[in-house]
């Protein structure tokens, strides 16, 4: 295709075309608005047009997200938007239903609508990533919660090894010296960091752990009842289930309350992430608490400032809180320390 062909399809001149794309000269909205689509329909000059695009403001952003029903996710949306929401921008919510195929549709509808950034937690760890770069190359993008590797884009979340830390510290101190692990598969960042920051503190504190302890399965309350049921039905039950999140968690707790094993005498849960319900389940839930307002502030900052940075990316890591309540207390038990993590943990921050 040819700047020719499609300055005859907008009905103007090649000049023109050449200052639509190129935003050397202002043209009107109209003009700006025929010639890309004249040249988006005839296959010219992608670099052109996405260039052109990211000069102009829709004042929308896209998100996609892994699953909506999931709290942790919904109330990072929720903080996100009201970001967003305080400088004036709209935000296009999407849910890719843990599927790459409509993460990658998703993304190709936010590019076509034209929103100003993209902010995603990709569903999957390396299936995402060609669609995730793809969209990259064409607008502002940042990594949140979850990423893929090998792009050149930014990412915002929490240190899951110190919030891996955190966990089993405190469950050490409370006299546990086994402990299972309980998450999704392994499809994901956040399932590899907490598995592997879980490994390296039960190891570091002399604790006990076992091949046929460690499940994967999914971030739901129904694989949290199934995997404790199949720790039940193992013979000997560990000190500890930690979950890799509250959904997990909340399961666990409900297959012990109907087989009859008392939580946190007979054995002790912890979550990850603190939704809403974690202090309303019998008992209440310790958990780690992930500091949502500031992960969305950050992101949106970083959104902002993607189109001028060039091909390095931030990897922004925040710290974690421990939420400590009665799924890990044992009678005549008092905590060595506040109830509530302080959050003193220092975030790392790094372009590479």
């Amino acid at each position: 295709m040819t700047i020719a062909q499609v300055a005859e399809r907008a009905e103007v001149s090649t000049a023109t075309v050449s200052r639509a794309l190129s935003g050397a000269r202002p043209v009107s909205d109209e003009i700006q608005r025929r010639v890309i689509a004249a040249a988006r329909e005839l296959g010219y000059s992608g670099n052109s047009i996405a260039s052109a695009l990211r000069r102009s403001r829709t004042d929308t952003v896209g998100m996609v997200v892994p699953s909506i029903t999931n709290p942790f996710f919904t109330s990072l949306v929720e903080s996100v938007e009201h970001v967003l929401q305080a400088e004036g921008r709209q935000l296009f919510l999407c849910d890719s239903r843990q599927e790459p195929e409509v993460e990658r549709g998703h993304l190709r509808s936010l590019m076509a609508r034209q929103v100003d950034g993209i902010i995603i937690s990709p569903c999957h760890g390396s299936e995402s990533a060609s669609a995730v770069q793809g969209a990259a190359e064409t607008l502002p993008l940042v990594q949140l919660d979850r990423r893929v590797a090998g792009t050149s884009t930014d990412w915002v979340g929490v240190d899951d090894h110190e919030g891996m830390r955190l966990l089993l510290e405190h469950l050490h101190a409370a006299g546990a010296r086994s402990a299972a692990f309980v998450s999704s598969a392994m499809t994901n960042s956040s399932t590899e960091l907490r598995l592997a920051g879980f490994k390296l503190q039960v190891e570091r504190l002399g604790m006990t752990t076992r091949a046929e302890w460690i499940l994967l399965g999914e971030y739901s309350v129904a694989w949290g009842r199934r995997a404790t049921e199949t720790l039940l039905d193992g013979g000997e039950l560990p000190d500890a289930i930690v979950c890799a999140d509250d959904l997990i968690a909340i399961g666990a707790l409900r297959t012990c309350r109907v087989r009859g094993v008392t939580v946190p005498d007979d054995v002790q849960i912890t979550g990850y992430d603190d939704i809403d319900f974690a202090e309303l389940v019998d008992p209440a839930l310790t958990t780690i608490s992930q500091p949502r307002d500031r992960i969305a502030a950050e992101t949106v900052r970083l959104l902002a400032t993607a189109e001028t940075w060039g091909g390095t990316a931030a990897h922004t890591a925040l710290a974690p809180a421990l939420v400590v309540r009665e799924s890990t207390e044992p009678s005549g038990w008092s905590p060595p320390y506040p109830r509530f993590g302080d959050g003193e943990h220092q975030e790392s921050s790094s372009r590479s």
